[in-house]
């Protein structure tokens, strides 16, 4: 209900312009309590660092330095989609009803996912998470 209080009072193309928004719910008790290891910080260090290396070799010559500042034609050149992840991208284009800048930051976050676990091209999962990190225009725009 707050949520939805919140998003009545942001406009679409302010919501437009942030680059990932998700709903945090609680955490149930149960996987507060387990015991199980997730990633460790030194993990998730290694990947960063790992990622951004991709990028600095990726501009290399250029102004841009990191995939979030990625320009229209440098996004046309990066972010090369896979058949499923370029069908994912349309259907959420059209049930989400997606401006040209979110469909823009998807493909930026999508990059970002993909240089995260090294790969190439754009996969329908690094997209699909990248979808989900756009919660908020799904929320924004079924209202």
């Amino acid at each position: 209900m707050q949520v939805e209080r919140y998003l009545s009072r942001i406009s679409g193309p302010l919501l437009d312009r942030i680059d990932i928004h998700i709903e945090v719910p609680p955490v149930p008790f149960r996987e507060l309590s387990d015991t199980t290891n997730g990633t460790s910080s030194e993990q998730m260090r290694a990947q960063v660092i790992y990622a951004r290396e991709r990028q600095k070799d990726r501009f290399q010559g250029r102004t841009t330095r990191v995939n979030g500042k990625m320009k229209p034609p440098e996004i046309r050149k990066y972010c090369k989609l896979n058949k499923d992840a370029e069908q994912l991208l349309k259907a959420a284009m059209e049930e989400m009803g997606l401006s040209a800048r979110a469909h823009d930051k998807i493909l930026r976050i999508g990059r970002t996912i993909a240089d995260l676990v090294d790969s190439e091209e754009i996969q329908a999962e690094h997209l699909s998470e990248a979808i989900n990190f756009r919660t908020l225009d799904r929320n924004y725009w079924q209202q």
